[in-house]
């Protein structure tokens, strides 16, 4: 029988287990986190139907209820190498060996740190947060300024670490878009009388509904959308933050002051991705992992038996790696026929 190692219990790595397990095919997944699903538990809602994050893991940690899945937490695979007839090679920070006839590599992104963003002040004023940081507000009812109390304007600021030659990173990354109208719409929703003002270059509703979510955020909570760069935020007397841009539509200069500044952070491939896509020779554009090709065989490698999936070879939605995931698994199965 042939063994698969999965390295990432995301939800990419989890959907693929769950299919293969289902097959009969023995599977071990590894993950360098003390639990599953990291990504989606520092959620609150997601879009475009605001389903609680905490239900969408509950479903898909049930999905690792199989006696064919093999689950290791708190380690983190470091080292990957083809090992001729053994198949695949797996070395873990405790220098531990691990062998499997296939692998498939789900170790997802990374958020980008707005610490390399200085401009912006994030780590220098206390009402500087990133997106994340507004998900844990959100979900604990604790939308709070700096000094603790309820903001009464809140500004969205899209595009930090994406779309940015300065950053390095010129790709979209695809989510930033869509979640700061969700979080503009829950932040109204807890404090109906604060004002919100989303600061955006232009605007990628692509998915089904985001239109409508996108139109809802003015009609219904009067969300107020800014084309334009901020350019700098410091720090005032009593707390605020002070924001420097241009009106882009306008062209005029705009200066404004706010509660909290809500900087939404792109996607970056994370370590895990790099180190082992660099291990195995499959590296492609900005450290994410390279597919053979992304239109018609996405999740199979140059390397005989290692697969990839989800936003390890790009920035993806969670329900892409969901359906990535799928798609690994089926692309697994075949190869074993």
């Amino acid at each position: 029988m042939k063994t698969i190692s999965i390295i990432g219990a995301g939800p990419a790595g989890i959907e693929a287990a769950s299919v293969l397990s289902k097959q009969g095919i023995a599977v071990n997944i590894f993950e360098k986190s003390s639990s599953p699903l990291k990504n989606i538990t520092d959620k609150a809602f997601l879009f475009p139907n605001f389903a609680a994050a905490s239900d969408i893991a509950e479903l898909m940690n049930k999905k690792l209820l199989s006696q064919n899945i093999t689950q290791y937490y708190d380690t983190e695979i470091i080292g990957l190498t083809r090992e001729g007839e053994r198949g695949w090679k797996l070395i873990d920070s405790k220098n531990s060996s691990h062998y499997a006839d296939m692998v498939l590599l789900a170790t997802g992104y990374t958020p980008f740190d707005a610490h390399r963003k200085e401009e912006l002040g994030y780590g220098i004023y206390n009402g500087v947060v990133t997106s994340l940081e507004m998900e844990k507000m959100i979900r604990y009812n604790q939308i709070l300024n700096s000094i603790g109390e309820k903001p009464k304007r809140v500004v969205f600021l899209q595009c930090v670490g994406s779309r940015d030659e300065k950053s390095g990173n010129h790709y979209c990354s695809k989510v930033c878009c869509v979640t700061a109208v969700k979080q503009a719409i829950e932040v109204k929703r807890q404090i109906p009388d604060a004002e919100v003002f989303i600061f955006y270059m232009d605007l990628r509703m692509w998915g089904q509904h985001f239109e409508e979510m996108y139109r809802e955020s003015q009609q219904e909570y009067g969300v107020r959308f800014v084309r334009g760069r901020i350019s700098e935020a410091s720090g005032t007397f009593d707390g605020r933050v002070q924001i420097k841009a241009e009106d882009t539509l306008m062209g005029l200069p705009l200066k404004m002051t706010t509660d909290l500044l809500v900087l939404m952070v792109g996607m970056e491939a994370s370590e895990g991705t790099r180190c082992l896509a660099k291990a195995a020779g499959i590296c492609g554009d900005y450290g994410f992992a390279q597919s053979i090709d992304p239109h018609i065989n996405d999740c199979s490698t140059s390397q005989p038996g290692l697969f990839v999936c989800g936003a390890c070879k790009r920035p993806m939605s969670i329900n892409d790696v969901v359906n990535d995931g799928r798609s690994a698994a089926l692309a697994i199965l075949d190869s074993i026929k």
